[in-house]
């Protein structure tokens, strides 16, 4: 209910379930520092574990008939293609550069050998035998690798240099910030995500057009007998010059150990128009619970360029209809080498924040597989 006595739509209370997400983590924090660990873990842990998935039960069970008398498409259509000129003119920018990279194409093919020992050597191939590999390496001149100690080699495609530098693999092409994009994860490899310490993510290639994932808040670290945690899947297609994507995918949650949970979660859709360097990303998200849905779709438009080695902007936003003071806007910057991920960002109202520039946004990236 409002302020008015009036009951809120689906999407207010799907916004409500963020916000108390958030609070919940922050609770633990702060529960912690003033109560410590110990006394908290016996008398608050499960307490804010059943809040949560109160809220989240709450928060998507609603009349889906119901509809916002302030709802006004023209309002919500022009923000966000504010937003969509923003990340498209980004991406814009960005893939000139990409062409541009293609086109200096090394005269020799270049190759990439992993040792066993986790070394990297980048070369021109000189001679590879039953026993050996030899590379010409540039700084390093002429290198020979035993195939015993070869994890594994490849040769690498032309575009992936630039002004005569290797630039890897993007360690985190699939997901913004949070949000995933429509392009696939690659079979055989996967990547753990940690959010803030508490959220924590897996996803894993389990076929070219199908990943796998799962998450949890390790609440049993403080004592709590609940566990949340949610699945993951989702299927991506790609056509065949794999410049647009296409996915279909779902957040199924809920909260272990806790009688009166309640499961909840979100189905989607999304398509992707870029590489995996530089796109942009468009989707919509129907919530759900109690086998009810939202009247309305959650909008979420997210973009990423490349614009170095290691470093991306990153952009991603979140648009409800009818909710206009829910809507949240993004920016930062991911710096990735090859083996990790880290992201900085700050996350904002796209209404008035109270003299608020944004809260800040903290990720890390583990890619593993082959």
């Amino acid at each position: 209910m409002d302020g008015h006595g009036r009951s809120l739509p689906l999407e207010d209370r799907f916004l409500g379930c963020r916000m108390a997400s958030v609070w919940a983590r922050r609770c633990v924090v702060v529960a912690i520092a003033h109560q410590g660990a110990a006394q908290f873990a016996q008398h608050h842990t499960v307490a804010v574990s059943r809040h949560c998935t109160k809220a989240m039960t709450q928060f998507f069970v609603a009349s889906t008939t119901q509809l916002d008398s302030h709802f006004r498409p023209g309002r919500v259509a022009r923000r966000i293609g504010v937003v969509l000129v923003v990340v498209l003119g980004g991406v814009s920018l960005g893939l000139p550069g990409a062409l541009h990279a293609q086109e200096a194409e090394p005269q020799e093919p270049m190759y990439r050998v992993e040792t066993t020992g986790g070394e990297v050597v980048i070369g021109t191939l000189v001679s590879e035998g039953e026993g050996e590999v030899v590379l010409n390496a540039r700084e390093l001149g002429e290198v020979t690798i035993q195939r015993q100690n070869i994890e594994r080699m490849a040769e690498i495609p032309p575009g992936r240099f630039r002004d005569g530098a290797y630039w890897f693999q993007n360690p985190q092409s699939t997901r913004y910030f949070f949000a995933p994009n429509a392009i696939g994860i690659p079979q055989g490899q996967g990547y753990y995500q940690n959010t803030w310490v508490f959220l924590n993510n897996v996803n894993y290639g389990a076929t070219e057009n199908f990943s796998i994932g799962a998450g949890t808040v390790p609440v049993f670290l403080f004592g709590a007998e609940a566990l949340p945690i949610w699945v993951l899947p989702k299927v991506s297609i790609s056509t065949p010059r794999d410049n647009l994507h296409l996915a279909g995918g779902a957040v199924f949650g809920g909260v272990l150990g806790a009688g009166d949970s309640e499961g909840a979660g979100l189905l989607y859709g999304s398509a992707t128009l870029g590489n995996r360097d530089h796109n942009v990303t468009v989707g919509l998200g129907y919530g759900y619970a109690d086998g009810g849905f939202a009247s309305r779709p959650a909008i979420n438009v997210s973009g990423m360029t490349r614009v170095g080695q290691k470093t991306y902007l990153i952009t991603e936003n979140y648009f409800f209809p009818g909710v206009d003071d829910a809507n949240l806007i993004s920016l930062g910057v991911r710096w990735a080498p090859e083996n990790f991920a880290v992201d900085f960002g700050l996350v904002r109202p796209l209404t008035d924040a109270d003299g608020v520039i944004g809260l800040p946004w903290l990720g890390v990236t583990l890619p593993f597989g082959s």
